[in-house]
């Protein structure tokens, strides 16, 4: 007698009972059932939807128990470890099933946060994988420590590269090492491209030490200059026109029309004792990443909101680093559509953010924020808000099915009380 996955494959079970398979609901053994869902949430496009957030609130024993066997199918285990659907205390069980392809692992490396990183440097077998840990040594959330230590697994073949790195220290491609020193000594870089009552002085130690622990990525993005997240023209404002400069011949001082009556913009000269004022944006495309690094910890607010708009990755998290920033800040930030992936994973990271319930609602609505880490965050939300949320037409079908059950849940719980 063939299983129900096989009729469900062969699309031989009728309408209604592929609603209870999308909603866990069929008499079959757990294994079977999850082996069904995770089938339906990656292949079909009625019931998809129905069966990841089934997946998601599902049972964590049995999902343990589907991680850790061996005869798992492929599917179930490679869609358990994506970034995207990845729980905690699943990951030890995956990293050291034999099922899980090396391929999968190095996905999971190239994008994992901290508690992640944590857990592939506990595993036996990431740490004989030598290209899984080549790929997680290039993840921006590393620590140096935990480079170091990556530096040593990898053995003989590391050491003889960084050994050959050394002997050229003219090659394009610098050692670890040498990229760190290079950090620590461009203590004037500002003063040269900067204003000089704003970048002439050097990095204090704050900045060294972001700089020293980043040295890789900033290394890695060489001499990239600012660009903004969504484009130029959207991060100035539809309210920004360019000034008009206009040769007029000279006009009588009594027929001369003022600058308001012309609707001409006057752009005033700077004498040669003068020198012209750059605005906040002229500033920063003058930077180099290190430059603007050193702006994203100790400028302003005004320069912090444009440089967290930063494509290049490095720059955009220092401002969240940044001493001064406000909560106020932070909330807007959270609810932005037009900043990178990596600065909306990294605020969760920061437990005074996530003390902030604003920043945490703001994150779950945000549609720009990974299905992952929104799913993470919903149980923190308050009645109204899973209500809204559950209406709202810019997150995704699985957010707002979730906050509908979730809701219903918590006014249930209410009516009991």
């Amino acid at each position: 007698m063939p299983r129900t996955i096989d009729q469900i494959r062969a699309s031989k079970l009728p309408s209604h009972m592929m609603q209870f398979a999308a909603r866990g609901a069929l008499q079959v053994p757990p294994a079977e059932n999850i082996e069904i869902l995770v089938y339906l949430a990656l292949h079909n496009k009625v019931f998809g939807e129905l069966a990841r957030l089934t997946l998601a609130g599902w049972d964590e024993k049995a999902c343990l128990a589907a991680a850790s066997d061996p005869a798992t199918p492929t599917e179930v285990l490679h869609y358990f470890i994506s970034p995207d659907n990845l729980r905690p205390k699943l990951l030890p069980a995956l990293l050291e099933n034999p099922s899980v392809s090396e391929g999968e692992l190095v996905k999971l490396a190239l994008s994992a946060l901290r508690e992640t990183i944590e857990g592939m440097l506990k595993s036996a077998r990431v740490r004989s994988l030598s290209g899984v840990l080549t790929v997680l040594k290039t993840n921006p959330y590393l620590k140096r420590e935990e480079a170091v230590e990556i530096d040593g697994l990898l053995g003989a073949s590391q050491s003889a590269s960084a050994i050959a790195a050394e002997e050229e220290p003219g090659e394009v491609g610098q050692t670890a090492a040498a990229a760190e020193q290079e950090a620590s000594e461009t203590a004037g870089v500002q003063a040269e491209v900067a204003e000089p009552q704003a970048g002439a002085a050097k990095p204090d130690a704050e900045v060294s030490a972001y700089l020293d622990e980043h040295a890789h990525e900033i290394a890695a993005e060489g001499e990239k200059p600012f660009q903004a997240i969504g484009g130029i023209v959207e991060l100035l404002g539809p309210d920004y026109f360019p000034v008009i400069e206009t040769a007029q011949a000279p006009v009588p001082a009594k027929t001369a029309p003022s600058p308001a009556k012309s609707g001409v913009a006057i752009k005033k000269v700077p004498s040669a004792n003068e020198p012209e004022r750059k605005n906040t944006l002229q500033k920063i495309n003058a930077l180099d990443v290190k430059g603007r690094i050193q702006l994203a910890l100790k400028g302003n607010k005004e320069e912090r909101s444009i440089l967290i708009r930063d494509g290049t990755k490095v720059v955009a998290l220092a401002v969240l680093d940044a001493p001064k920033i406000s909560d106020g800040e932070v909330e807007k930030i959270a609810s932005q559509k037009n900043v990178l992936e990596a600065v909306l994973r990294q605020i969760p990271l920061k437990r005074r953010f996530m003390k902030n319930y604003i920043v945490v609602r703001n994150l779950v609505a945000n549609p720009r924020t990974p299905l992952d880490l929104g799913l993470g965050l919903m149980k923190n939300l308050l009645t109204q808000d899973l209500k809204n949320l559950s209406n709202n037409k810019e997150v995704s079908e699985t957010i707002r099915k979730l906050a509908t059950k979730m809701y219903k849940q918590k006014l249930e719980s209410a009516n009991k009380k």
